[in-house]
């Protein structure tokens, strides 16, 4: 950058603009400016950057190298100062706001579902939007403003983010109330191999999981003859068939229908963290919400 007198917050508001829509139209109705002056903002950018910033395709303008080395910190500038703009007292009754959350669909049962009554009645103008968990780009996309939070396991959470572990979970053996063998205590490990089981693939495609792992440790192994790819779907499957399943304990924690036991082989379980990125770490309107949140999984 040449000269920072040259660089004012409304060009860095247009940066972002251009940026996100791809488009000078689009981005100059965004900002509610004519094209011609958000063509003349972008003018000013590439001499304060001493870079073209952006370059036209048939499908409009897309970054340079150099525009995508300065997106994370030019967000994070905006964002700062809207967080100084932001009045320093919060108040959840009033505030409105939106918490973009990545959640698996175990994830939306176990956290956000027990989350919601407590967020409507101390905050009913805030609002949640759920993404998908995308494990390959997540850091990006905290960088990006998409995300605010996200609730995934530490093996899978990207560095240099702000965690909190929030439960450690362990695997029950599930199976209908009036299934034939769900009058004992337990299953033998003969018997469990026998029935024909149902997991949890996100793929789709796989018929193996933690529990086959551990069972090929001792030896054996177990039929799997369906994979689903959502745990929404689990309890309804297990309530109308013979088949059983490994799950996640707080997935049929208070589901009458069915009935819960220790699998007879050693599973091992997983963790469960909440992490943000520093952009909203401050915040006092996110604070108070990853607060909630913690409060209510730390007392189901």
């Amino acid at each position: 950058m040449r000269d920072i007198k040259s660089l004012d917050l409304n060009l860095l508001k247009a940066f972002d603009a251009l940026l996100d829509e791809g488009s000078v139209t689009r981005a100059a109705d965004r900002l509610g400016l004519t094209q011609p002056a958000v063509s003349g903002m972008l003018g000013r950018l590439r001499d304060s950057f001493d870079d073209p910033l952006f370059v036209r395709t048939q499908r409009g303008i897309v970054p340079t190298i150099r525009a995508s080395e300065l997106a994370g910190p030019i967000r994070q500038i905006l964002s700062d100062v809207e967080t100084l703009l932001q009045p320093t007292v919060f108040n959840p009754a009033t505030a409105e706001f939106t918490v973009s959350l990545a959640a698996t669909d175990y994830a939306l049962h176990a956290v956000v579902l027990p989350l919601l009554p407590r967020l409507r009645l101390a905050a009913p103008g805030i609002r949640v939007s759920v993404r998908p968990v995308e494990n390959d780009n997540a850091q990006a996309r905290f960088e990006r403003g998409e995300l605010d939070l996200a609730l995934v396991t530490p093996e899978t959470a990207p560095r240099d983010l702000h965690a909190r572990r929030l439960f450690d979970e362990s695997y029950v053996c599930a199976l209908r109330r009036d299934h034939p063998d769900a009058a004992g205590e337990t299953l033998s490990l003969d018997r469990f191999c026998e029935l024909d089981h149902v997991l949890v693939s996100y793929s789709g495609q796989r018929f193996h999981g933690v529990t086959d792992d551990a069972l090929f440790a001792i030896g054996r192994q177990r039929r799997v003859v369906l994979s689903v790819m959502s745990f929404l779907i689990l309890a309804d499957v297990l309530k109308t068939t013979d088949l059983i399943s490994v799950v996640p304990s707080r997935l049929v924690l208070h589901d009458t229908g069915l009935r819960t036991m220790s699998p007879p082989v050693a599973v091992p379980g997983f963790s469960k963290i909440a992490v943000w990125h520093d952009r909203t770490h401050r915040d006092p309107g996110h604070r108070w919400f990853r607060s909630l949140l913690f409060d209510t999984i730390g007392n189901v």
